[in-house]
């Protein structure tokens, strides 16, 4: 898609340092030249104006990358599921799952954690039995 690379690129370099102290650079002029303008009504909105188009603009770029980056984690984690052995296999459909369906999922997960006490070298010390999750 044309519009997913423009994006990306879009969202790469508004990101970047350069950009940042370009606009920090652009706001440093607009308030040197209030005085020349004797702050008005046409000084003010300039900037209002020119930060509202920006920041409508950047919600819809800002939201398309973070879209990618979520499919791509989802991608990624959805790889190591099917790969690892000890994994529950019922986490690999769960955008398939409501609210209230993910939220007592969730509640089984914290209870099989409750009873967990991990060392300082991440091994588990103490572990209640496992319940199998495939069968959710």
């Amino acid at each position: 898609m044309k519009f997913a690379k423009v994006a990306q690129k879009l969202a790469l370099w508004a990101g970047s340092p350069k950009t940042f102290m370009g606009a920090i650079i652009l706001i440093f002029l607009w308030g040197l030249s209030g005085p020349i303008f004797h702050f008005n009504d046409t000084w003010q909105l300039i900037i209002n104006t020119s930060t509202t188009i920006i920041t409508f603009l950047m919600v819809f770029l800002i939201q398309n990358t973070q879209n990618r980056d979520t499919d791509i984690l989802h991608l990624k984690v959805d790889e190591l599921l099917r790969v690892t052995k000890e994994a529950q296999n019922a986490m690999l459909g769960l955008e398939a799952l409501d609210l209230k369906q993910l939220e007592a999922l969730r509640k089984q997960y914290r209870q099989l954690g409750e009873g967990q006490t991990i060392s300082l070298d991440g091994t588990v010390v103490q572990e209640k039995g496992k319940q199998d999750l495939n069968e959710c």
